[in-house]
């Protein structure tokens, strides 16, 4: 059976546990959320949500990034990584540069069009993350946050707990 997080939601009541309701909650509005980002982008610039996030990747490194650096930071496999980079390229989005020293390797790195396109994919995509919180007050906001905070410092002594 394959549920989707908000059905496993509904199917959450009284008799689980909070963490596991409020878990079940945060996974459903992240892909709602995603769900929104996923088809702007397909709408408004025809592109995909990996290949944004590659963009952004690249956006941070503007001398380049080799492509295991790439597949590291996106945390997919090289050959993901290399096909989005073969679509970009074509594109004129993105180039491969040389490494110094390295003939074997290359950076890839955004081309002056893929500043300019992706800078304008950034601010719509900041739109659209800021009108999925806009039911929230500022107040509201900073709590989430702060409490999220806490959430995340914990995840991370215990994954620190476990790999030691």
């Amino acid at each position: 059976m394959n549920d989707s997080p908000l059905d496993l939601e509904a199917r959450a009541h009284s008799e689980h546990a909070q963490e596991l309701r409020l878990w079940l909650r945060l996974l459903t509005c992240s892909q709602l959320i995603e769900k929104r980002v996923r088809a702007g982008l397909r709408e408004q610039f025809d592109t995909t949500l990996p290949r944004f996030d590659l963009m952004a990747q690249l956006e941070r490194h503007p001398e380049g990034l080799k492509m295991k650096d790439l597949s590291h930071r996106l945390m997919v496999t090289g050959g993901n990584v290399t096909g989005i980079t073969d679509q970009l390229v074509n594109e004129g989005l993105v180039e491969r540069l040389d490494v110094d020293g390295d003939r074997r390797a290359f950076r890839v790195a955004l081309t002056d069009l893929g500043r300019t396109t992706f800078a304008e994919m950034a601010r719509q995509h900041e739109a659209w993350i800021v009108d999925a919180f806009e039911g929230l007050s500022p107040r509201d906001l900073d709590s989430l946050h702060k409490l999220l905070g806490k959430v995340k410092a914990h995840q991370l002594d215990i994954n620190q707990r476990i790999e030691e």
